[in-house]
């Protein structure tokens, strides 16, 4: 089986590799890393530090700040061991070494055995943790034949994935049995993961480690806004965060409907994703509106009754605390939705969209709380507005959607025991 997928994902590579090779030229994805990727340890992880290690993999952003304080409880509670952490993604690669050390940090290998055994060998792992639902079959074959214990730590199966899980039970099934400890964000994620081939007895709900997230502290950018808006009169303040294409023009012509009610309202606008910076400011222009980008923000720039542009990248988080009402992107058309607790964290009165699937619990007990509300593609406008115009309600739904993260906090300590549990069995 480990062959016949080895020769088919080489294949695929093969075929697909005018495609990565354009990415790179063009944009300069995948470049990054890429000697790491193909099983080159890099110097600065190796260093003189002989201790076993637990090695985390965190595909991207999303999971690196969900496993952050994973990683500090785990530095706490074992320091016996050195914690490394791969990643997939260029902008949690950045993230990662920010947050823990590039020395800790580095590119995930592709799944080849060729790729994965340096890493092995280099870092003799006693514990390999996973975040989420990154199955990689080589990978977890031969971490788990080298003497590591492996966990999938935060464990979800989406509604886009468990069809095609379930499709493939036989085969998921023989590289699950290499995985030690399952631990699920819910008692839907465990069901799924034991209906796909986890063996129930390793399977168990440890909650959502992404409930435990800290919200940043304070930026620059922030201190600025709150100046401007405060010294130019500007109320109230929408920010739509995280938007993916065929959203932004929904986003901005719902703030033409809230501006003739509020002329000296302002949206802050922030894509996903840095490649469609362009085409969302091409889409400004042709709008009409008042707009200017965060790139080329100054003291005199005017904010009321405009757009502003975050083009940049790691300040949303922090934005959102100006927000009087927030939305959260990628809901609005069939993406699956984006991360709702940055804005809950502040206790900011938060809309998505009905397209919630990829955080499908956790949007779960916020409706059941009444701390989220959702608005069609048509009718963001008018349930902004709505909000806008009710002070109390508009508060207490962000008493509600910061109260919601408090009570489901605890993940991480419920986690860091049962990788104890690993370690000292590996030990």
């Amino acid at each position: 089986m480990f062959i016949l997928y080895s020769a088919l994902m080489a294949l695929g590579l093969v075929l697909t590799s005018p495609y990565w090779l354009i990415q790179m030229l063009r944009l300069g994805k995948y470049r990054a890393g890429l000697g790491e990727r193909l099983g080159r340890v890099p110097a600065r992880i190796l260093g003189a530090d002989d201790r076993r290690t637990i090695w985390i993999h965190a595909v991207s952003v999303g999971e690196v700040l969900a496993i952050s304080g994973l990683v500090t409880s785990l530095r706490e509670g074992l320091p016996g061991y050195r914690i490394v952490i791969s990643t997939t993604t260029h902008t949690g690669q950045k993230l990662a070494r920010e947050r823990f050390g590039e020395e800790n940090v580095f590119y995930f290998p592709l799944d080849f055995a060729f790729c994965i055994r340096p890493y092995v060998k280099a870092l003799r792992p006693a514990l390999v943790v996973v975040a989420e639902t990154e199955f990689w079959p080589n990978f977890l074959r031969v971490v788990r034949t080298s003497g590591a214990r492996v966990a999938v730590v935060n464990a979800r199966i989406s509604d886009r994935s468990f069809p095609r899980y379930r499709a493939w039970r036989g085969l998921l099934s023989r590289v699950l049995q290499f995985v030690d400890l399952f631990l699920a964000q819910s008692e839907e994620d465990a069901r799924r993961l034991r209906e796909i081939g986890a063996a129930s007895a390793r399977v168990h709900v440890s909650g959502n480690l992404k409930f435990d997230v800290k919200p940043p502290e304070e930026v620059e950018i922030v201190r600025t806004l709150r100046r401007m808006l405060s010294g130019q009169n500007v109320s109230p303040v929408v920010v739509a965060g995280s938007t993916v294409e065929g959203e932004e023009e929904l986003v901005v012509n719902s703030f033409k409907q809230i501006q003739e009610k509020y002329p000296r309202a302002a949206l802050v606008l922030a894509p996903r994703h840095k490649e469609r910076f362009e085409s969302v400011r091409a889409m400004l222009e042709k709008s009409g509106i008042r707009w200017s980008a965060r790139s080329a923000m100054n003291d005199s720039t005017q904010l009321a009754s405009s757009v502003l542009l975050l083009d940049s990248l790691g300040e949303l988080a922090s934005v959102y605390a100006l927000a009087d009402v927030a939305f959260v992107g990628g809901s609005l058309v069939a993406r699956g939705g984006h991360n709702i607790l940055e804005p809950a964290h502040w206790g900011v009165a938060t809309i998505v969209g009905p397209h919630t699937e990829n955080f499908r619990d956790i949007v779960g007990i916020f409706r059941q709380a009444d701390a989220v509300r959702v608005a069609p593609p048509d009718g963001l406008a008018l349930l902004i507005l709505e909000l806008l115009a009710d002070d109390d309600e508009r508060h207490a739904l962000g008493v509600r959607a910061r109260q919601v993260t408090e009570q489901q906090m605890g993940a991480t300590q419920r986690t860091l025991e049962a990788l104890r549990g690993l370690v000292e069995q590996s030990a």
